[in-house]
């Protein structure tokens, strides 16, 4: 951590780990369309149509058609013309792509292990009950289908707030992001929400 954490109050040092604890989870963990994730998928289901799996990865079919193919020119997966439909197309791994998934699978809990094994059994519990009282909350307060929000359109869903200060730590000025602020104008940070950039 840095001199500028250790001057954020309790709420701001919160916010400070989140936001970093998402950028490594980001960092490390395979996107939706991902080939492991893929044959995991598949891996599961057995034979499904293409798209189900689309359906089920929550990517777009271009995105799922790409990956299909780097898989089968690979040899871990196959595609038929499914029997009961020929419109659609059938796919499932091949003997190769299922021993890729299981040790796919075996990575992903290894390091899913490794992730939480500086906590003991009773602080990871803990920690399972403070998050889930935490993300109930939030999705109440900041959920997206939550239309008695506080907040007005802009503020919702902040990207980052930047806060910037003189040499004596004075605050100077203040810029928020957010998926709502098209422009990138500056508007005031929400509380809860503000901490100093970091370059």
């Amino acid at each position: 951590m840095t001199k500028r954490y250790d001057m954020l109050d309790v709420n701001n040092k919160l916010i400070w780990n989140f936001r970093d604890i998402g950028h490594t989870i980001r960092r490390i963990f395979e996107g939706k369309g991902s080939q492991k994730r893929v044959m995991i998928v598949l891996n599961e289901t057995g034979t499904i149509t293409q798209r189900e799996l689309t359906e089920r990865l929550g990517i777009q079919p271009g995105s799922a058609s790409e990956v299909i193919g780097k898989l089968e020119s690979a040899g871990l997966l196959k595609r038929t013309p499914s029997p009961s439909d020929r419109r659609t197309t059938d796919i499932q791994l091949t003997e190769a792509g299922k021993s890729a998934a299981i040790e796919a699978r075996a990575q992903r809990e290894a390091r899913h292990i490794q992730m939480f094994s500086c906590l003991t059994e009773d602080e990871k519990d803990t920690l399972v009950q403070l998050l889930e009282r935490v993300n109930s909350f939030w999705n109440q307060l900041y959920g997206e289908n939550n239309s008695n929000s506080p907040y007005p359109e802009p503020l919702k869903n902040p990207l980052y707030c930047e806060v910037r200060r003189d040499p004596n730590h004075q605050r100077t000025g203040e810029k928020q992001y957010g998926k709502g602020n098209k422009n990138q104008q500056t508007i005031p940070c929400r509380k809860g929400f503000e901490h100093d950039h970091r370059s």
